[in-house]
């Protein structure tokens, strides 16, 4: 039996013991009863035990006491009636003294004092408390994550803001100097000086440089302080259109040994082609008006994109020099530059005069002894392959290119180019103020000089050039592996399948 049904029954026999008439007293099933839940207790607590005990030792019949129960077997009632009152407070004693005990076990199994117990009524506060703090955490939580897409959200608002800026403070001087309201950039070199004598007097050739910002593009900014080579750098435009070319492009560039050049990758193709193959690349941020052509456009329309992308480079500080896909490297072009002007650019010209300038003598015999006029000529500088030093002229150079490119008529960028570079200022118009240098026609080559010139004459066949641009002829990709075979394998009549013009 269980100790419920030992308390049960032992109610059930006190009640019995207190209302039996004849006074008889179940002696024996009480005593049963008791020892029930004596022998149940053994395997409580000690002081469970003690406990149980000692109520039912204050609890038990006492023979002392006598009630008038009647008029028959009155000694006898008496004695019966009074042990049958105290069975029954007994019974509902014992029945508490073991309830009592039995909760104190549930509730302190370890002990009523054990200082490690904790009740559940501690337990309940307990859990609401980690709860509590469990829910603060999680608050906290999301709060934190919270306040950090608000600082996402704010820095990428200021970084817009701050291009904003840029763009209306070009747009507030630009339409400044239109007015004519523009404040004129003025350096001072030193204190006023007297004039030498005569044949020992210099002007300055050398612009200063701008002061290098960082904030332009600091993504940029990195990327350039890691590959450019005392302040250099060859820079090169590309889309998958000129795949092929890229590769002769760059093969040419490592077998030569430079290291300080950079890929304007204008689509994910390039992006690709230039991890596989370990090419430094930029990727420039999403432009509605570069993206829409530099993803699809030719050779000429990527060709005018270069004077918008250059303008960060100069504005970090860095000297470029720009480069077409459709050239062949064939030593390091950073050992042949002088460095003295605003802009150095190889030339189309063909011959030292096309190339260098000469005087051209116009004849109009209608005007009689004043028929002739002398004018001055120059073949244009190939936009293809030029470099920049960051100056203000040169960052001017590329605004006034680009803002023309970016309106109509329509215009080839090399003749906008050459028309910035060489006009004077006039009345109506202000030309630029930018030092020029032609480079060596036979070091920096263009594809007439070599065809036409240069592989026929057994003298300059033995000179190796430091690039080769093959912008003469369309068939562009055969003539620059031809180029390789020729000055690279040393194979002597890799030229000579190829005209001299375009077929």
């Amino acid at each position: 039996m269980t100790i419920v049904e030992i308390i049960r029954k032992l109610i059930k026999d006190a009640h019995k013991i207190e209302s039996n008439d004849d006074g008889v007293v179940r002696a024996h099933s009480w005593s049963k009863s008791q020892n029930q839940i004596v022998n149940h207790l053994k395997c409580q607590q000690p002081h469970h035990q003690l406990l149980a005990v000692e109520l039912i030792d204050h609890l038990s019949p006492d023979p002392n006491l006598c009630i008038m129960a009647g008029p028959v077997g009155v000694g006898r009632r008496d004695k019966n009636t009074v042990q049958s009152i105290r069975g029954s407070r007994i019974a509902v004693a014992i029945v508490i003294g073991i309830l009592l005990g039995g909760i104190f076990a549930f509730l302190y199994p370890h002990g009523l004092l054990s200082p490690n117990q904790t009740s559940p009524f501690q337990g309940r506060r307990l859990s609401k408390s980690i709860l509590q703090i469990g829910s603060t955490a999680c608050e906290s939580s999301v709060r934190i994550n919270m306040l950090k897409s608000d600082i996402i959200d704010l820095s990428s608002k200021n970084d817009e803001l701050k291009k904003q800026v840029r763009d209306l403070t070009q747009k507030l001087m630009a339409a400044e100097q239109k007015n004519g309201k523009a404040e004129q950039q003025v350096v001072v070199f030193g204190d006023p000086q007297k004039a030498g004598p005569f044949g020992s007097v210099k002007g300055m050739r050398t612009n200063p440089i701008v002061l290098p910002d960082s904030t332009v593009n600091p993504r940029l900014a990195k990327i350039l302080k890691k590959i450019a080579v005392q302040n250099e750098l060859i820079v090169v435009l590309a889309n998958s259109n000129v795949k092929a070319m890229l590769e002769v492009w760059f093969t040419s560039i490592k077998k030569v040994g430079i290291p300080n050049y950079l890929v304007v990758a204008l689509d994910d193709g390039i992006v690709d082609f230039c991890k596989e193959n370990d090419i430094p690349f930029y990727t420039r941020d999403p432009d509605e008006g570069i993206d829409s052509v530099a993803k699809t456009g030719g050779n000429h329309a990527v060709s005018g994109l270069k004077f918008k992308i250059l303008r960060e480079f100069l504005q970090l500080g860095y000297s470029v020099l720009l480069s077409d896909v459709d050239i062949v490297y064939l030593q390091n072009p950073f050992d042949h530059i002088y460095r003295d002007s605003d802009v150095e650019s190889m030339s189309d010209g063909h011959d030292n005069m096309t190339a260098y300038g000469y005087n051209d003598v116009s004849d109009d015999p209608s005007m009689g002894w004043a028929r002739y006029a002398h004018t001055m000529r120059i073949w244009v500088y190939n936009s293809g392959f030029f470099y920049l030093r960051p100056t203000l002229p040169a960052i001017e150079l590329l605004d006034r290119v680009a803002e023309r490119l970016s309106h109509p008529p329509p215009a080839w960028d090399q003749a906008v180019f050459n028309e910035e570079l060489f006009f004077p200022s006039h009345p109506g118009y202000i030309g630029l103020h930018a030092s020029k240098r032609t480079m060596d026609r036979y070091l920096f080559m263009n594809s007439k000089t070599l065809f036409k010139e240069v592989r026929k004459d057994g003298d300059l066949k033995k000179l190796k050039p430091v690039i080769v641009h093959v912008n003469y002829h369309p068939d562009k990709l055969p003539r620059m592996k031809a180029v390789m075979e020729l000055y690279v394998d040393g194979k002597k009549d890799a030229l000579e399948p190829f005209p001299d013009g375009s077929d």
